[in-house]
């Protein structure tokens, strides 16, 4: 049986295509993944996806051979309709998926992208500007060697700080770059 490192190294510095191929057919081993790719949920909009903290945590559960689901507190959906950025609208795509998926054993929670702006600086104290930028800041590397390093242009130290405590008491094996060190 392979050791812990062994299989963290399997897939660091491999091809990206690879990579992303790697990751793909950890994804679809959490079967709450599955089920809301599966769903196709938002049917109307063209652009939509499954927000990233589901994902790199179900690979650390991977690499760390633990339960695949283990420890993701929620499963985030993500809408872009900036025709209806109202909260009345969001609430209703929640509930929509809440039905749709209504036999899932996860808390699934919606976002409409477009109206994001309107409340994070006020959450977490940092303007966005409101644009959907889909990018591995350190490629696929760091999720697959088990890295977590702050991406200050994105995130405040104390968010950073907080999600790093969280997940280490959960995957004790995650490397943490420490804010004053990028």
């Amino acid at each position: 049986m392979a050791k812990f490192n062994d299989v963290v190294v399997l897939m660091v510095n491999k091809p990206i295509q690879q990579q992303v191929n790697h990751l793909i057919e950890i994804a679809y081993k959490n079967p709450h993944i599955k089920a809301i790719l599966d769903s196709n949920p938002f049917p109307e909009y063209e652009n939509w996806y499954l927000g990233a903290g589901c994902v790199c945590q179900s690979v650390w559960n991977y690499l760390s051979k633990k339960e695949i689901t283990n420890g993701i507190k929620d499963y985030d959906l993500v809408y872009y309709d900036a025709q209806d950025i109202s909260k009345e609208s969001e609430t209703k795509h929640q509930k929509w998926v809440k039905k749709l998926l209504s036999t899932l054993p996860a808390e699934v929670e919606v976002v409409n992208e477009a109206r994001v702006h309107l409340w994070f600086e006020q959450d977490f104290g940092k303007k966005i500007d409101g644009k959907v930028n889909v990018y591995a800041p350190y490629g696929l590397n760091d999720l697959f060697g088990m890295v977590v390093r702050p991406n200050k242009p994105s995130v405040i130290r104390w968010v950073y700080e907080k999600k790093v405590e969280k997940w280490t008491k959960n995957w004790p094996n995650l490397k943490v770059i420490p804010w004053e060190q990028i």
